[in-house]
């Protein structure tokens, strides 16, 4: 029997055991249901082989050497990746559209004795669904936005608050990229469809009845767009503004952006394409200080000379409800402890 898709919430709160993605390597990476498995039936190579002779030669020669590739390679799954599950086992089963891919691999594993079911639908389903949540559906949630100049530790007091209990959504973290100039991340970021079904399952495992504590961000994330019903949201969300001395916001940027700090080359890079927006003269300044391996310098000058004017320029074309303000002398871990207390306690008067 095919699982028809209606709502997001109840399909990531399924019962099933395991979710398992038949579809090629690419496009399982590219994007899938979150904790879904990839058991393809069709390899990279094998799916556009098969593609390529049903558009050039025949459907009928196309679907006969994808029938073959099929079974054989879900048999190889049911030998080597299946094996161990017991009788009572239940696999949900998702393609591309709910098609041959896997509604043949449910069919072998149905006849094994396997409760196995597939997804109407398959993939395209659930992009529909996320989709419809994300661009479509205004979001459910009560955004509350931690607000402030670049090196004001907001991420690092979404954890502490976190840790308390409050309920928060670590945008920058489901990104990969810490949303600035020199934020990329090791390993990359997750493509947009990724992105996308990973902030529905965040949203979806949280309780809309209570305030959910975010990042002021912009639109974009690195290369990732906000989607519309997340950035209705945080346009409109109330914020908290936390400020503390530029002394204090330097040295906690040399700590946290050392990696990039450590990188002359790359860091040049990323700052050469700023002339035309700060001028030779700044981005010179900056090179220099590069150089001379100045990373407290340099840190407090691009605050001084890039970060702050373009955050001073946002604020103003945004009018937004700012709750409170929570000034933080030390950026250390108590003075944040303190930080993530009092926005604690606030959120409770909403």
């Amino acid at each position: 029997m095919a699982v028809k898709l209606n709502n997001l919430t109840h399909l990531y709160s399924h019962s099933f055991d395991t979710v398992i993605d038949v579809r090629s390597p690419a496009e399982f990476a590219e994007d899938h249901l979150p904790g879904a498995i990839n058991l393809p039936v069709l390899d990279n190579e094998e799916r556009t082989r098969v593609g390529t002779i049903y558009v050039q030669e025949s459907p009928f020669l196309a679907r006969k050497l994808g029938a073959a590739l099929v079974f054989r390679n879900a048999a190889n799954h049911i030998e080597n990746n299946l094996s161990h599950h017991e009788g009572g086992w239940r696999p949900l089963v998702y393609c591309r559209r709910g098609g041959q891919r896997s509604g043949s691999f449910t069919w072998m594993l149905q006849q094994i004795g396997w409760r196995a079911e597939v997804i109407e639908g398959g993939y395209r389903s659930y992009r529909r669904l996320v989709n419809a949540y994300l661009y479509h559906d205004p979001l459910p949630h009560q955004l509350v936005a931690l607000d402030g100049y670049t090196g004001t530790a907001k991420t690092e007091i979404l954890g502490q608050l976190q840790r308390r209990g409050v309920q928060v959504l670590d945008l920058e973290g489901l990104a990969n990229h810490r949303g600035s100039l020199l934020g990329d991340m090791p390993g990359g970021q997750p493509g947009q469809k990724a992105f996308e079904s990973a902030l529905s399952a965040a949203f979806c495992a949280l309780d809309a009845s209570r305030p959910v504590v975010v990042e002021a961000e912009s639109s974009k994330i690195g290369s990732l767009i906000l989607p519309p019903s997340l950035w209705a949201a945080l346009c409109a969300a109330p914020r908290v503004q936390i400020t503390a001395p530029i002394a204090a916001r330097t040295a906690y940027l040399v700590r946290a952006y050392d990696d990039i700090l450590s990188d002359a080359k790359g860091l040049r890079d990323r700052l050469l394409p700023l002339r035309f927006h700060r001028g030779n003269e700044v981005v010179n300044g900056w090179l220099q200080l590069i150089e001379e391996g100045e990373k407290q310098e340099l840190t407090r000058a691009l605050m001084e000379s890039h970060y702050d004017p373009s955050y001073l320029k946002s604020r103003r074309a945004r009018d937004a409800n700012v709750l409170a303000q929570v000034h933080l002398t030390t950026l250390d871990d108590p003075g944040l402890a303190d930080a993530a207390a009092r926005i604690e306690t606030l959120l409770t008067q909403l």
